[in-house]
C-alpha cells in the first residue's frame, strides 16, 4: 500500500518517513507541498496521505478537496487545529503529541478501508449491465476514431479521467459521449 507523508517542514516529513520505515511500512514518499503530493497521488492511484495542518503551499483542507478517489487522509496536528467535525469520510485525525501505536493502528485501519473500497469498485465493474458495457464501449470507440487511440489507450484514458474527476467509469463514458455529440 502506498503512503505519502506531507509536512511543511522537510525535517518533519523525513521524521515521519523514518518512523514508518522502522514500523515496517516500505512504500513511503515524503513531500513538503500539496502540489507535489497530489502529483504523486495521481501517479500511485491509491493509498494514504499523512499530513500536517499546513503544507508549504496549502492547508490540509485544500488538499482534501482535491484528494484522488482511492486515497484517504490522516491529519496530524495540535488539538487547536483539529477539524471542527470530520467533513469527509476520507479524513481521519490524530492530535499531537502522537503515540506510535496510535499512528500504526489508525494507518492500518485506513489502509484496510482503501483496499475495501477498491475491491468493492472492482466487483461493481465485473457486474455491469449490458447497457453500461455498451456505453463504455461507445465512448472508447469515439476516442479511438476522433483521437486515433488504440483500444487499450482509450480504456486507460477513460480510467484516468474517471479517477481524476472522482466519477465512475460509466459516468465518464457518458460525459465523453455527450461532449462529442453536442
Amino acid at each position: 500500500m502506498n503512503i505519502i507523508v506531507a509536512f511543511a517542514k522537510s525535517q518533519d516529513a523525513q521524521n515521519f518517513k523514518s518512523i514508518l520505515s522502522r514500523g515496517g511500512y516500505d512504500n513511503v514518499l515524503s513531500f513538503t507541498s500539496g502540489v507535489q503530493a497530489l502529483s504523486a497521488m495521481q501517479d500511485l492511484g491509491s493509498g494514504v496521505i499523512i499530513c500536517g495542518y499546513r503544507l508549504s503551499d496549502m492547508l490540509y483542507s485544500e488538499l482534501l478537496e482535491d484528494l484522488p478517489g482511492y486515497f484517504q487522509m490522516l491529519l496530524i496536528s495540535s488539538s487547536a487545529n483539529a477539524p471542527a467535525s470530520p467533513t469527509s469520510e476520507k479524513l481521519m485525525y490524530l492530535s499531537t503529541p502522537l503515540k506510535k501505536d496510535d499512528l500504526f493502528s489508525t494507518l492500518n485501519i485506513m489502509m484496510e478501508g482503501v483496499t475495501r473500497s477498491r475491491k468493492k469498485a472492482k466487483e461493481k465493474r465485473l457486474h455491469r449491465s449490458e447497457a453500461d458495457k455498451k456505453t463504455i464501449e461507445s465512448a472508447k470507440t469515439l476516442l479511438m476514431e476522433r483521437h486515433h487511440m488504440t483500444e487499450p489507450e482509450a480504456h486507460k484514458y477513460l480510467q484516468k479521467c474517471a479517477m481524476d474527476s472522482g466519477n465512475s467509469l460509466l459516468e465518464t463514458a457518458e460525459m465523453i459521449i455527450s461532449l462529442n455529440y453536442t
